[in-house]
């Protein structure tokens, strides 16, 4: 059996801002897979609660939001030379799920049991005929525990609040690199602690710190061990 013929399922977690999404997206493209970006999934359901008034400054009407869930519509849309744009409700929300006002209020909508579970079968449907990627906080734990490739990625806490703001001003979205640098924290404390599916590395999984890795460096170390878990598969 061929690379080719022989196609699995890759899942990346690790702590918010870590590369992991640009990675994993860099990796989908090269090797044909499905990218698809969870992450994405749960801040699309913030920015809808947002939109309705359930989520105000990091306090969300819990059973207002679960009850919508089903009326909710998330997908994906590829869009040449700019990798995959959320759909919410069939609109584009790219630009505005990656805002600071997003990044303040997902973590508490994200320890909602009732959410994980919603978006945790979504995903799992995503990966029905495998050749995917997919990038989160409980890929390879929770979503996709089968997986034939995980990667857990890390960087500190400075260096990964550092690229968000740089990418944020790439976006031009205005912020200070103090408050990305404390949603950073905050986030993680929130991933790390919450009782649902909490961050933690897979016990099979391959740890990456990125934290002095070019994007060229971690992409190719990715691809290699691609290459190297295919081949001991085969």
């Amino acid at each position: 059996m061929s690379e080719t013929d022989k196609k699995i399922i890759i899942a990346i977690d690790g702590y918010s801002s870590s590369g992991k999404s640009s990675m994993a997206r860099a990796l989908a493209s090269a090797i044909g897979y499905r990218y698809v970006d969870s992450g994405a999934m749960y801040r699309a359901v913030t920015l809808w609660g947002l939109r309705h008034g359930l989520v105000i400054d990091g306090k969300v009407d819990e059973d207002a939001i679960v009850a919508a869930l089903p009326e909710i519509n998330i997908d994906f849309l590829p869009i040449a030379g700019e990798g995959q744009h959320t759909l919410l409700d069939g609109e584009d929300v790219e630009r505005e799920i990656r805002s600071l006002r997003v990044s303040d209020n997902v973590s508490q909508v994200a320890v909602i049991p009732a959410v994980r579970h919603h978006l945790v079968e979504l995903q799992q449907r995503f990966g029905d005929e495998k050749g995917i990627v997919m990038d989160g906080r409980d890929i390879g734990t929770t979503v996709f525990p089968q997986a034939e490739m995980k990667v857990f990625v890390d960087a500190s806490a400075e260096t990964r609040a550092r690229r968000r703001f740089l990418e944020l001003q790439e976006k031009g979205v205005e912020s200070a690199y103090e408050d990305v640098l404390a949603n950073v924290r905050q986030r993680d404390h929130i991933d790390t602690t919450r009782a649902e599916s909490p961050l933690v590395k897979a016990s099979d999984a391959v740890s990456l710190d990125n934290s002095e890795m070019t994007i060229a460096e971690q992409n190719k170390w990715l691809i290699d061990l691609y290459h190297r878990t295919l081949d001991a598969l085969i």
